[in-house]
């Protein structure tokens, strides 16, 4: 019996470290491992050619003034051809009749646009402002024409012509010509347009 606790107890104090007990260990087979490969050569990288992606066209889209737009600029240019015409400014108040024409050519109210171009054209011929005046021409050319007046349109054609012969500003002798000859073959317009006429258009450039 003693003999049989000695046993025992000394299999119990064997130290967890002993490993003459794990049979396993022994019967266990120690793995291989793959050789080492050097890749520093580049043989398994892939190499892709760049492609470079055609530079997309892009094409700007023309976008129409609103109406509340229009409105807005005609009350600023107004006001400063109100102002310039009371402090006598005269030639930059031809400039803005000029500028308020064609803010009501985009809204086809032509007669408007007609008596500001008048407008601005006698103040520029009073200023001797010859550039100026053939533009005004210009631009009241296509205005009566648009209207069927197309005597009248090839008349101020005409006088530009020979205005800017006279001074040798050649550089509006081929759009007048081109202008001629759109008026020639365009002799009345396709649909004539409805007009806006302004009664009280004299009314809105004189000073507060």
């Amino acid at each position: 019996m003693k003999l049989l606790l000695v046993i025992f107890f000394a299999a119990i104090c064997t130290p967890a470290s002993a490993q003459w007990y794990r049979v396993d260990q022994l019967l266990k087979k120690k793995a291989t491992r793959t050789p080492y490969e050097d890749l520093s050569g580049g043989r398994y990288i892939v190499r892709l050619t760049a492609e470079k992606a055609p530079h997309p066209k892009i094409s700007p889209e023309l976008i129409d003034r609103s109406e509340y737009s229009l409105e807005a600029s005609e009350s600023v240019v107004m006001q400063l051809a109100q102002h310039n015409m009371r402090f006598r400014i005269y030639n930059d108040a031809s400039y803005n009749f000029s500028d308020l024409a064609r803010l009501y050519v985009k809204q086809n109210r032509l007669s408007e646009a007609k008596w500001f171009l008048l407008q601005s054209n006698n103040i520029a011929r009073q200023e001797n402002d010859d550039k100026h005046t053939i533009e005004n021409l210009i631009e009241l050319a296509s205005i009566k024409a648009t209207m069927g007046d197309v005597l009248l349109a090839q008349q101020d054609l005409a006088e530009a012509h020979d205005l800017a012969y006279a001074k040798g500003l050649n550089q509006y002798m081929e759009t007048i010509e081109l202008a001629t000859q759109y008026i020639k073959q365009n002799k009345q317009p396709k649909q004539r347009p409805a007009l806006i006429y302004a009664d009280d258009a004299q009314n809105k450039t004189k000073a507060e």
